[in-house]
Order: structure tokens, then C-alpha cells, then sequence
């Protein structure tokens, strides 16, 4: 799923993990804070935080659902599936309704936040990956370099900007979440978070997770990999969990020593 192993390769070489690193982007490490039960039958593409409640997005063909769950125990408290012809992704809220992505068929969808019964649906080109939101825009990844940002009330593209890493374009950016005035992107079939700056699109910082979850990686053919990022602004409380994975962590992100 997802393949561009080309430019995934080039990505690796710009990875923290990799002796060849760029020098000038700082690589941070993280503190587990906690770590919360998540069902591990969820295939996790979109995750967020809302008023005491994780929203959680799931993929997969008949098997991708949009779910509201209790953070300290992880049970799925309102669930909705989604046609079983789509694969769901990318999951955010904007004001009283949820906005979720899917992957290849062109088709977003827009769900009441309180009942989860769907208001509308919209279209756009290419495919569907990461979706969240700054307040004014919705911003959404494809698979590629590109960041795009829509009008939440048309879901028209207003504007993009292009993901780099020392003038290199990065691609595979995935799961979305704005932290502060950064956006968060897990980077697909890796366990690094790339810190970017929405004005230019620029990576100022890797986080590297590789040693949260041992079992990433490892089980549906490579598929149960790192997918999910929710902040708590009011709390300042970051989570992150992966695809079938029976953890949802907080963690703290501290600097390499």
C-alpha cells in the first residue's frame, strides 16, 4: 500500500538514524509519560484530541470506521463505518463535524461531530493520506512532498507548500497534527515525526520514536507502523500510537543529548 520506494529510499538517507543525517535539523528524543490501552484491531489512520475524547480514524476496504474513544481505558464509546468501496484516512474536526479523507477515491467525507451521521461528502485530486486543521485552513497530505491547504467551508485548495528536508524534498508525509504553531507529520513506514514549519514547508526537527513500540514493523506484511498523532493544546499533551497497535502513548519530546 502506498509504495514509492524510490523516494523512499532518499528519504531514509535523511533520516535520524542515519549516519548521514543533515547536521543543521536537531534529531530529539522522547520521554513515555504514559501509556494508554488502544484496540489493536484498529488499523489507525487519523487521530485527534477533542474535549476529553480521542477521535480515531480507521482504514482498510470494509473495514474503516470513524470512532470516539475513552483515552484512559481505549474503549470505542460511538463508532461509524465507512462504505465498505472506501479506504478510510486522514480524520480531523472542524467546528461541530468531523472531516475524514480516503485514500484512493477521490472522496471526502463530513460527519456530524455529535451523532456521527454524515452531512456531506466532497471531492478532490490524487489521494487522500493526512488531514488536520489550523483554525482557518484544512491542511492535507497526499503521499507526496506536497502539503495542501483547503477552505474548510468548500474544500477547495487555497494554497501549498512543499516538504523539505535541507532543500530536498521528503515525501511519504502522512498523519497530521498541528502542535503549537508547527505541524507534526509522521512520516509513512518509519517511526519519525518531522517537525515542519507550515510557512515554508521546511523540516526543523526530526523526533525519533524507533524505540517506542518494538513490535512497528512486524506484523500484517510491515503494515502495523507508526500512524497517529493527537495534541492536547489546552494541556499540552501529546499521544501517539501506530496501526494495530495495543498502546497509545503520551510522550514528552526532549532534546538528543
Amino acid at each position: 500500500m502506498k509504495p514509492n520506494y524510490a523516494q523512499t529510499l532518499l528519504l531514509l538517507a535523511l533520516l535520524p538514524a542515519a549516519a548521514s543525517a543533515p547536521a543543521a535539523i536537531p534529531t530529539y528524543d522522547f520521554k513515555v509519560v504514559h501509556a494508554y490501552p488502544h484496540d489493536p484491531q484498529a488499523f489507525t489512520e487519523g487521530l485527534l484530541y477533542r474535549d476529553g475524547f480521542l477521535y480515531e480514524s480507521t482504514g482498510l476496504n470494509g473495514k474503516s470506521s470513524i470512532r470516539k474513544v475513552n483515552l484512559e481505558t481505549g474503549k470505542v464509546l460511538q463508532s461509524k463505518d465507512i462504505p465498505p468501496q472506501y479506504f478510510g484516512e486522514g480524520l480531523t474536526v472542524w467546528k461541530d463535524t468531523l472531516v475524514g479523507l480516503t485514500w484512493q477515491t477521490q472522496t471526502g467525507f463530513v460527519f456530524d461531530l455529535a451523532t456521527f451521521e454524515m452531512r456531506s461528502q466532497f471531492a478532490y485530486p490524487g489521494e487522500g493520506w493526512g488531514l488536520t486543521q489550523n483554525g482557518k485552513e484544512l491542511i492535507m497530505s497526499d503521499g507526496t512532498a506536497t502539503l495542501r491547504f483547503l477552505d474548510p467551508r468548500t474544500f477547495l485548495e487555497v494554497r501549498r507548500v512543499k516538504v523539505t528536508a535541507d532543500g530536498i524534498p521528503v515525501d511519504q508525509v502522512n498523519e497530521l497534527e498541528v502542535v503549537g504553531d508547527e505541524i507534526f507529520a509522521n512520516l509513512w513506514h518509519t517511526n519519525t515525526i518531522a517537525r515542519i514549519d507550515p510557512a515554508n514547508g521546511k523540516i526543523t526537527g526530526w523526533i525519533d520514536l524507533g524505540t517506542l513500540f518494538p513490535g512497528a514493523g512486524k506484523g500484517l506484511n510491515g503494515e502495523n507502523v507508526m500512524n497517529g498523532i493527537a495534541y492536547d493544546a489546552e494541556k499540552k499533551r501529546l499521544f501517539v500510537t501506530g496501526k494495530l497497535w495495543p498502546k497509545l502513548y503520551e510522550i514528552k519530546i526532549v532534546p538528543r543529548k
